[in-house]
């Protein structure tokens, strides 16, 4: 079991998780420092803050990172509670472009990527080392840098999703794996549930999609349960905002609260129209690979839709603008 399960699917998952690290890094390292200042100057209304936060979250290719930043900012007084409302919003819409990026069929490319990135990545660090900084191709070797350590990561990512996915012929063999299946049959929100628990405890609802993808790409999950998963995922992803809040202000702890708000409201409003979610990600494209993540993008965009004329409800009531730590 341990030669062909827990080793294969272990070895991919870290390549995943270190893929996604490391364009995490290299994309804040790149403009990190730039968005942060467009997010603490384009948030005065609502709607602004959701596109600062779409924007920061497709860049820095992390919701989580985004709402940790915002919480951060929250607390160090750089923004306001009513400021971050938005910005939830576009962070979760943001997120969904993840899953759209691991619907691309780069397999084959993964590699040839990873080799050239590196080399990339080697050589722009030698020129920074024996190089006079002042020259112009010197100065340009930092972003470049950072550039190349985004598409290393890139690289990982489809690599891990690969070795992931070899597993999935014998999952579909296990007891525990058809067990699952027979009781989802009887109730989706196994998925639900079982997308919510996976999710808080490895810390990256991307891993649970990208899974939940490889599965339903060779029909081992319907894709109905697929999508039952995917917003169970959104609602375990919420424990990082939880955590990062954890010893804050006050205003930081509102900014982790409203996104379990978005998130599990979210969830529990569309849990009962999966089937027709199914039928319009369907409708987008035929692979079920790419429906779960056209899924999760409608998801989004509709909850964040539907949440946007809410926050201006209650902006009077929260003026003056700060809360008190």
């Amino acid at each position: 079991m341990w030669q062909e399960l827990a080793i294969p699917f272990g070895l991919g998952f870290a390549v995943f998780l270190f893929g996604m690290k490391a364009m995490e890094i290299g994309l804040h390292e790149w403009a990190g420092p730039i968005l942060s200042g467009l997010i603490r100057r384009f948030t005065s209304t609502p709607f602004r803050g959701l596109v600062a936060g779409t924007l920061a979250t497709t860049v820095l290719q992390s919701s989580d990172a985004v709402t940790v930043v915002t919480i951060g900012l929250v607390n160090a007084g750089v923004l306001t509670f009513r400021q971050t409302l938005g910005i939830v919003l576009g962070a979760n819409v943001g997120g969904s472009i993840t899953a759209d990026m691991l619907g691309l069929d780069m397999s084959a490319e993964a590699l040839p990527m990873l080799v050239c990135a590196g080399v990339s990545w080697f050589a722009c660090l030698a020129v920074e080392q024996f190089r006079p900084s002042a020259s112009r191709f010197a100065r340009l070797t930092p972003s470049l840098r950072h550039l190349s350590l985004t598409a290393c990561g890139f690289a990982c990512v489809l690599i891990g999703m690969e070795r992931m996915n070899t597993i999935v012929p014998v999952l579909q063999s296990r007891g525990l794996f058809v067990w699952f299946l027979d009781m989802s049959q009887q109730s989706i929100a196994w998925g639900l549930l079982a997308g919510a628990i996976v999710t808080a405890v490895i810390q990256s609802s991307a891993a649970t999609i990208a899974v939940t993808m490889g599965l339903a790409s060779v029909q081992a999950v319907p894709i109905e349960l697929g999508i039952a998963i995917v917003l169970g995922a959104n609602i375990g992803t919420c424990s990082t905002a939880l955590l990062a809040s954890l010893g804050g202000s006050k205003a930081g702890r509102y900014v982790a609260w409203s996104h379990i708000a978005l998130n599990l409201g979210g969830s529990l409003l569309f849990f009962p129209f999966i089937e027709q979610l199914a039928a319009l990600s369907a409708f987008w494209t035929e692979s079920p690979y790419d429906q779960i993540a056209r899924a999760q993008t409608i998801f989004n965009v509709l909850c964040s839709l539907i949440a946007l004329p809410l926050c201006y409800l209650g902006l009077n009531k929260l003026r003056p603008q700060r809360i008190r730590p």
